[in-house]
């Protein structure tokens, strides 16, 4: 083997490494609202989290990617802990199909199909479709596709690169000698973790064992300590991913680096007694592509069966292990890990601007209520929440800006867009909140007492501002389009009704019923509220553009409006439901 060899192989290990990373980052893209979809799926039964992170993991070829996003959907909320560990523990069986994908590159024979199936074969045609589809489609789905089969060709020119590099590395005694020294088990294990850990991905090191068995020095007795050894080794992403997370995240990934090394440990102990027990000769025989990816998935699967009984108790172990603090922890839902995955970011997003409206809508509730009974300890509560309302929007903006700058979808890039607009509407109903507990200060600090009939005309406006905030809540919510059409006429009513008492008032203060401090407060509440129904009809015109696939709210808003019978039945039906006597 000489320096050309040498630079082949480093070489044909960077375009491997490079294949994996851009192969793996675009089937995350591709495949995200897929995984939207599961991660909505997840319930609390050990089956359907295993497979979830099975299929995950075998759709991104990572377990180490998927490991990160179980760290970010649990400090976000998303997911618990015990539900992670199931997830966790698919992930490791999942990883091994890379593996198996790689072991194609060992294919001998002379039929035509066997020949078909070696990648060297496939890839140069999938480089072509790939750098067609990546450079001459417009679609940003066509171009992740396209970047899949490049990294995929792109990994298998590496991995046969690498192959071809080290076959000089047979007549080497001292490569030999080194792969003996191996076959100890505890040495095994301690190169694998290393190795794995500083490339951070146990398909790429298996990878790399594969290309060095092309050697035929490397017995399957050193390859099974080292497979071990890289499932510790793994663990380092998601170790270094908990970094300034909350606690159940950092669980979340002690959980895998736990899991691995009891896995590890028992196994190691069960070869251990068995190789110097019966010293099988099988152990003696050179490894291959396909000996490999064969020992790896056992051993995974192995460790799966052996410690999934005891998910239970790994979650109490990790909750011992890193205790709950004395102070209560505020949860970091907005976790910057799942931007790499922006459809799921996305929906967390989505959960957190939920949290964001329940909030709006529960202060606006408390502020209409000091209207009729003030309590000072309830406008406390309501200054809570429209401070905690402003950091929603504050963080939530900031992350949303940070997610359409990454590479999505249309589709995403659309309900990110609509999703920055609502959190603006649902601050300002917090805001008006706020000013309707002012008013009724200062009612209380003037003694200000509204008049039977102002006091009538009052809870006729504040009953239909209820019900358009409702509605408008449950549209956004719950996706709820007929909800949503609902909101218009009745923020049309709304209007009416301010224009009405505004005029009834003057009348009342001509009369000498009403002072003039009492109208400078009843205009304040009227323009409050009325205001209130204006963000109210941006928020269903959010939620009925997403529906329509059309962003320009005030065409869809004039269509329905000046074109619609359905919205006269409604203004009909507001009309007659919220009349002033």
């Amino acid at each position: 083997m000489d320096i050309f060899d040498i630079l082949s192989l480093v070489g044909g290990l960077s375009l491997f490494l490079f294949g994996m990373n851009i192969m793996g980052q675009a089937l995350e893209r591709r495949a995200g609202s897929g995984l939207r979809n599961l991660l909505e799926k997840l319930t609390s039964k050990w089956y359907t989290g295993l497979l979830t992170g099975l299929a995950v993991t075998a759709v991104i070829q990572s377990s180490s990617a998927t490991t990160v996003m179980v760290v970010g959907f649990v400090n976000s909320g998303v997911m618990k802990l015990r539900h992670a560990i199931n997830v966790i523990m698919g992930a490791n069986i999942g990883t091994t199909v890379t593996a198996w994908i790689l072991s194609l590159a060992g294919i001998e024979g002379d039929n035509l199909f066997i020949k078909l199936l070696k990648p060297t074969s496939f890839t140069p045609v999938l480089a072509v479709i790939g750098i067609v589809m990546t450079m001459f489609l417009k679609s940003n789905k066509n171009k992740d596709t396209g970047t899949i089969l490049l990294g995929f060709a792109t990994l298998m020119f590496g991995m046969d690169t690498m192959s071809n590099s080290v076959e000089g590395l047979a007549n080497v005694p001292e490569f030999a000698n080194l792969f003996l020294l191996f076959e100890n088990p505890i040495l095994g294990v301690v190169v694998g973790a290393v190795v794995t850990a500083i490339i951070q991905s146990s398909s790429a090191s298996v990878g790399i064992l594969q290309a060095l068995s092309a050697t035929g020095k490397v017995s399957i007795g050193a390859t099974i300590p080292i497979i071990m050894g890289q499932n510790i080794g793994t663990c380092i992403t998601a170790m270094l991913s908990s970094f300034g997370a909350n606690r159940n995240a950092k669980r979340a990934a002690t959980v895998h680096l736990t899991f691995n090394i009891i896995g590890t440990s028992v196994m190691l102990a069960i070869y251990s007694a068995a190789k110097y027990v019966f010293s099988p000769a099988v152990l003696m025989q050179n490894a291959n592509e396909l000996t490999i990816a064969m020992v790896h998935s056992i051993f995974n699967i192995a460790c799966t069966v052996l410690l999934l009984p005891f998910a239970g108790a790994l979650e109490k172990l990790v909750t011992k292990l890193i205790p709950d603090a004395k102070e209560q922890e505020v949860v970091n839902e907005l976790d910057e890990r799942l931007l790499a995955t922006p459809p799921l970011a996305l929906n967390v997003c989505h959960k957190v601007t939920a949290e964001m409206a329940d909030g709006a809508v529960q202060g606006l509730k408390k502020a209409l209520g000091t209207l009729q009974s003030y309590s000072s300890s309830v406008a406390e509560e309501i200054r809570e929440l429209e401070d905690k309302t402003d950091k929603y929007e504050d963080k939530l903006g900031s992350y949303l800006v940070k997610l359409s700058s990454a590479q999505v979808t249309d589709a995403d890039s659309t309900e990110a867009a609509k999703l920055l607009k609502v959190i603006g509407d649902f601050e300002r109903i917090s805001d008006h909140s706020l000013n309707i507990v002012e008013s009724a200060e200062e009612m209380r600090d003037k003694k200000i007492m509204l008049t039977d009939a102002a006091a009538a005309e009052l809870n006729v406006v504040i009953s239909a501002v209820e019900e358009i905030t409702d509605l408008a809540h449950k549209a956004f919510i719950d996706n709820d389009i007929e909800s949503a059409y609902r909101v218009e006429p009745l923020e049309q009513i709304i209007d009416d009704l301010k224009e009405t008492l505004r005029t009834n008032h003057i009348l009342r203060m001509q009369q000498g019923n009403c002072s003039i401090d009492a109208g400078f407060i009843w205009s304040d509440l009227l323009t409050n509220l009325e205001r209130i129904s204006d963000h109210c009809s941006n928020i269903a015109g959010c939620v009925i553009d997403m529906a329509q696939n059309d962003m320009s709210f005030h065409k869809v808003h004039k269509e329905f409006k000046y074109g619609s019978d359905k919205y006269k039945e409604l203004y009909t039906e507001y009309t007659e439901k919220y009349t002033i006597a």
